[in-house]
Order: C-alpha cells, then structure tokens, then sequence
C-alpha cells in the first residue's frame, strides 16, 4: 500500500488525483473503521489512517474519507480553538482548496466562501497567486497551504494575500520544513531539473527550500506574524488520537489596521 500511494503521488498530476480520490478511498475506509484515531473534520474513527508520502510515506497519515492529512487536522483543531473562523461568518479566501475543507468551510461561510487555484477543478476562480484578482482590502481572513514553495516569487505572492485582506484581516500561511532545517531559505532558478530539485528541495516540484528565515519572509509583504506552538498546548492524547503532526509550527499572520494620529 506505501509504495502504490507514493507511486500514485508522485506520478499522477494533482488536478486528476483530486478527481478520482475520494470516492476510491472511502471505500478504503470501510474496511478502517475503529477507534484508535480520529478526523475532527468530520468527526469519524478509524483503527488507522493510510500511509502518504512521495518518498518515504508517513504512516497514519491519510484520512480516507475526508482526505485530511496531520497538517490538515491540526489546522482545524487551530481554526476551532484559535480564530474567529467557526464564531461568525467570514469573507474568506482559500487559496489552493485542499479537499478536505471545502464542504465544511462552505456550510460555515456561504458566499463568502472564495476558492481560487490556477489548475484545480475544485476552486471556483481560477487565478494566480502571484495577481490574486480581487480589490485591495476585500478579506476578512485567507489561506494558503503548501502553495509558496511551488510559486515563482513568493514575497509578490505573500504580498498579494496581504493587498487583499482587509485591516484587522488574518491569514494562516504554510510551507513544508525538511530536516535538518537551514537557517536562510535556498532558492537556485538555474535549478531546473526534477531530480535536482528533489535533491535539493525535497520534492521535485518545489522551487525552494524554506529555512528558519520564513517568518521574516512573511514580515516583508507586511505580515505581523505569530509562530505559534499550538500542538505542543494540545496534549499528547490529542497528538495521538488525531494522529497530528509533531512539531508543525503556525504561521499566523495579520494585516495590522493602521492607527491615525
């Protein structure tokens, strides 16, 4: 099962496997129904999740009826307990709409609700992040997770999400991390060649490696930033039972409303 799903991952374009997916895998699920672990998304059981992974897959990792991964688990968990997200309705753009959001975040947000990507068949508006087509201060709250390491010009990219939040606005904004983390983000554009970028940035479709400079990234488009350690407040039982990543870090950010004098 590891080596089908990396196989599949690595070979199968997203836009398709976003596709056919879901409805493979919650047949999956029926045979990994228990309750040793628990998607808080949807709030169903199972006695494990699936592998997933390019490389080296992870094990309990997959939700195989929402198609949450940790990283998306842990993100709810932070919306829930965190933000304002769940508390009223909000003008929010989901850059990149990963799967397993999507229904939920509709239900809560209606109309408000924006997905946007440049490929994937499941975002309403079809853009590019790095001109993000809507007016200055038009968000109240945004996400974008796993985009920037695929993005020509992050900082332009980090610097649109920002245009268009509006004063007081929050975006969470995510980025993959590879031990042993360097201390300043590497980035080469003569890098071209698939296996030289998994090489060097751990995946061949990434065009950089984030280093522990990536807050600071962030602060440049004109993020206040919070890097915040929730997980290690959530408690080892809640680690394990939603089966969380161990030490993701989230990157808060907000368009600070400016005061006048």
């Amino acid at each position: 099962m590891k080596k089908l799903i990396s196989y599949i991952i690595r070979y199968v374009p997203r836009k398709y496997l976003q596709r056919i997916s879901a409805p493979a895998l919650k047949i999956v699920g029926l045979f990994l129904r228990g309750n040793n672990v628990t998607c808080p998304i949807i709030n169903k059981s199972y006695r494990k999740f699936l592998p997933y992974g390019r490389i080296n897959p992870r094990v309990n990792a997959l939700c195989p009826d929402s198609l949450s991964l940790e990283r998306h688990r842990l993100i709810w968990l932070y919306l829930q307990q965190k933000t304002n997200f769940f508390q009223q309705r909000l003008h929010f753009l989901h850059i990149a709409p990963e799967q397993c959001f999507i229904k939920k975040f509709e239900e809560q947000h209606g109309e408000g609700y924006i997905t946007g990507d440049l490929e994937s068949p499941l975002a309403k508006v079809k853009m590019d992040v790095h001109q993000i087509p809507f007016g200055d201060n038009t968000f109240d709250a945004a996400m974008c997770n796993h985009v920037m390491e695929h993005v020509d010009n992050d900082l332009q990219a980090m610097s649109e999400i920002f245009r268009v939040l509006r004063p007081g606005g929050w975006a969470i904004i995510q980025v993959p991390f590879f031990s042993p983390v360097p201390d300043v983000t590497f980035e080469d554009p003569a890098i071209t060649n698939p296996r030289e970028r998994e090489k060097w940035y751990g995946q061949d479709d990434h065009v950089r490696l984030y280093g522990k400079d990536y807050p600071d990234r962030l602060r440049k488009a004109g993020f206040e930033v919070t890097e915040d350690d929730f997980i290690h407040h959530l408690g080892e039982g809640a680690v394990k039972r939603y089966a969380l990543p161990e030490n993701e870090m989230i990157f808060f950010c907000r368009k600070v409303a400016k005061t006048t004098s």
